[in-house]
């Protein structure tokens, strides 16, 4: 468990005010029973318990204004969780403040195909909104593995990224219009539709990444684009991240948008997921040092395929790609993916896994990889660096598993000297500590290190402005 304590004193909330606070949604979506509260306070990885005397489950915007007006007018502190999927730590409560849960914010209010967007409350999840943009012909582009669980709310206050990032953006990209709760409790009515509205600040960025310490985004209008007619997933052998990269520039320069995933993982990545995943299976016949997974999106029903091959043969004559498979139906797609999204899940079974979120220039990546594996070979020998991830927008997740039999405790308790040599080549190749994820606790001691002075000092006056009395997500980010 990677809790960080700080200061902080514990919150202690009256049963009188408690009382208050469960009378605004009822006592049924009030809940103090600690075994029902459960699923609320850990985070999905273990790396993070939380300790709460309530969890609210508002049903409505009203009801979230009616307890933010609460909290505010009484200094009670206030965490707000969507899906629990995050991985930073910002959506536990850490010193016993009350959690707002969004989960029964749970309608689509609206589909509107001609004007491409739709709008829905924080608590839908992800693959809710992708199938309701499919009833009407039309695509939610953003995609990540837990889309099952992981909210719209949630994605939006973490900026998410996902797989088809490199086509079509990260969260952000996607929101048109916001409804959001301040600290206050007032309402900020921000559902707007347009894709060009100068009047003014665009005030929804300032609650897009910032993790619930401004305000409490309760809907969204989210951008849809056309439904592509035909996808087409390939699985390639490369020799190294350098030949990866060559073969994005071939790609791009082939396909321009339509190459809407470019993936890449190690070796030693693969071979845990197979050894650890009883489903999956190896696509190509011969090992390779790395491997691209790419994925092609055309509106035209026919030539994707032959576009990809065509790609993939200039890139065997260039010797980028020493092998390929293209897959031949949806479900061999789906098991490519498969590999790719059972990364993060299979290192538990290497021991301890230091794990990284970083972004550097796309062009960087390759030497991003070398030295930042020189690196962590250095400071702990043995060290097994499990690099994967979004080589399209220079997203990837450095993880770095324990030496083969090693302590797992004695391991995890080198987390922050493993972040320092990572972050240090980082921010050599002028990139960012949190590409996707967040700050949350995790990293929130680490933001005037990496963050413009400047930029930090306008961060906390905003904080101060809007939510003056510290109730939201207090602890968290800032």
């Amino acid at each position: 468990m990677l809790d960080k304590p700080d200061n902080t004193p514990a919150q202690t909330i009256s049963p009188e005010l408690l009382a208050r606070f469960a009378a605004i949604v009822g006592e049924k979506f009030a809940i103090t029973d600690k075994d029902a509260q459960a699923p609320y306070l850990l985070e999905m990885r273990d790396l993070f318990h939380g300790h709460t005397p309530m969890v609210l489950r508002p049903g409505s915007v009203e009801e979230v204004s009616a307890i933010l007006k609460l909290a505010n007018d009484t200094k009670t502190p206030i965490v707000p969780q969507g899906g629990n999927t995050g991985l930073v730590g910002g959506q536990i409560p850490h010193h016993n403040e009350i959690v707002l849960s969004v989960n029964r914010l749970d309608r689509i209010r609206e589909v509107d195909p001609t004007s491409n967007t739709i709008t829905v409350e924080a608590g839908v999840t992800l693959a809710r909104t992708r199938a309701a943009a499919a009833e009407v012909d039309r695509l939610y582009p953003q995609l990540l593995p837990s889309e099952g669980t992981c909210t719209i709310g949630g994605n939006l206050s973490t900026n998410a990224g996902g797989t088809a990032a490199l086509a079509h953006g990260i969260a952000r990209s996607h929101a048109l219009g916001l409804e959001v709760v301040l600290a206050d409790g007032r309402v900020l009515n921000n559902l707007n539709k347009l894709k060009k509205d100068n009047t003014g600040y665009d005030l929804k960025n300032l609650f897009i990444g910032a993790e619930g310490t401004l305000g409490i985004i309760t809907a969204a209008v989210l951008r849809l684009v056309p439904r592509p007619r035909a996808v087409e997933t390939a699985f390639c052998g490369v020799a190294s991240p350098e030949a990866a990269l060559q073969l994005l520039t071939l790609a791009q320069a082939r396909a321009g948008e339509d190459i809407t995933s470019f993936e890449i993982m190690t070796r030693r990545g693969i071979e845990l997921v197979l050894a650890n995943d009883s489903v999956s299976r190896d696509p190509l016949a011969e090992r390779h040092d790395w491997y691209a997974l790419i994925e092609l999106s055309a509106l035209e029903a026919v030539g994707a395929r032959l576009l990809l091959e065509e790609i993939l043969e200039k890139g065997m004559e260039l010797d980028l790609v020493a092998d390929a498979a293209i897959a031949e139906s949806l479900e061999q797609a789906k098991a490519f993916w498969r590999i790719r999204e059972m990364f993060g899940e299979v290192q538990r079974h290497a021991g301890g896994s230091i794990k990284h979120d970083v972004s550097v220039p796309v062009a960087a990546v390759p030497a991003f990889i070398a030295e930042a594996n020189a690196a962590v070979e250095k400071l702990i020998p043995g060290a097994r660096p499990l690099p994967f991830g979004h080589l399209g927008d220079g997203n990837i997740h450095y993880n770095v598993s324990q030496p083969e039999g090693a302590d797992k405790a004695e391991y995890l308790k080198r987390w922050d000297e493993v972040n320092a040599v990572v972050f240090a080549v980082v921010k050599k190749y002028g990139g960012s500590i949190s590409a996707e994820h967040g700050i949350g606790v995790m990293k929130r001691d680490l933001l005037p290190s990496v963050k413009d002075p400047v930029a930090l000092e306008l961060m906390r006056g905003i904080k101060r402005l809007l939510d003056p009395n510290g109730i939201l997500n207090p602890g968290k980010v800032l």
